[in-house]
C-alpha cells in the first residue's frame, strides 16, 4: 500500500463516487439515486477513514448546491454519516449478502432519520406521536424507492469496482 493520497485506487474510487452522485441530477423516481450506495461504498473502500467521509460528502454537497438546499438537510447529512460508518463494517466482510443487508439497514436508517426531521420541522404534522406515525406512513412510498435505489446502485458501484480490480490488479494493492 502506498502513502500517496492520490494513488490509482483512490482516483478510481473518487471517479466512481462522483459519477454515481450524478444520478441525483438526472430524471429519477423520488429517492431512487446512488447517494446511499455512495456512502456505503466510501466507507467500505477508502483506506483513509477521513476520505470515506470527505469524498462522498463532497459529492453530496455539490449535487445539493445544484438541486437546492432545504431545512432538513441536517438529517440527510446525519444519515449519510451513519451510512458511511455502516460501510466501515464492510471492510473485512465485503460479501454480497453483507453488502445487501447494509443497503437495507442504510435505507431504514435514512427513512427513520429524515422523516423524523420532516415531522419535527413541518407544520404538516402535529407534534404528537400520532403526527410522527402519520409522517412515517405518508413516507412509505418514498422508502420503497430509497430501498430499491440503494440495492440497485450498491450492486452497480460495488460491482464496478470489483470488476475493475479483476481487470487492473494494481487496484487491489494500491
Amino acid at each position: 500500500m502506498t502513502n500517496n493520497l492520490f494513488n490509482k485506487k483512490t482516483v478510481v474510487l473518487i471517479g466512481i463516487i462522483f459519477a454515481a452522485a450524478l444520478t441525483r441530477l438526472i430524471p429519477h423516481y423520488p429517492n431512487f439515486t446512488a447517494i446511499g450506495a455512495v456512502a456505503l461504498f466510501g466507507g467500505a473502500y477508502f483506506d483513509k477513514k477521513y476520505l470515506s467521509f470527505v469524498v462522498p460528502f463532497a459529492a453530496l454537497f455539490i449535487t445539493d448546491l445544484i438541486l437546492g438546499l432545504h431545512s432538513t438537510m441536517w438529517a440527510v447529512y446525519l444519515s449519510f454519516a451513519l451510512i458511511v460508518v455502516i460501510g466501515f463494517n464492510l471492510r473485512k466482510q465485503n460479501k454480497p449478502l453483507n453488502i445487501g443487508v447494509s443497503a437495507v439497514v442504510a435505507s431504514v436508517l435514512f427513512f427513520l432519520i429524515t422523516n423524523f426531521a420532516v415531522w419535527l420541522s413541518s407544520p404538516m404534522y402535529p407534534p404528537t406521536t400520532a403526527g410522527l406515525v402519520e409522517s412515517y406512513v405518508a413516507a412509505i412510498p418514498f422508502f420503497n424507492y430509497t430501498l430499491f435505489g440503494n440495492l440497485f446502485y450498491v450492486g452497480v458501484v460495488f460491482g464496478i469496482f470489483e470488476l475493475a480490480k479483476l481487470k487492473f490488479p494494481s487496484l487491489v494493492k494500491a
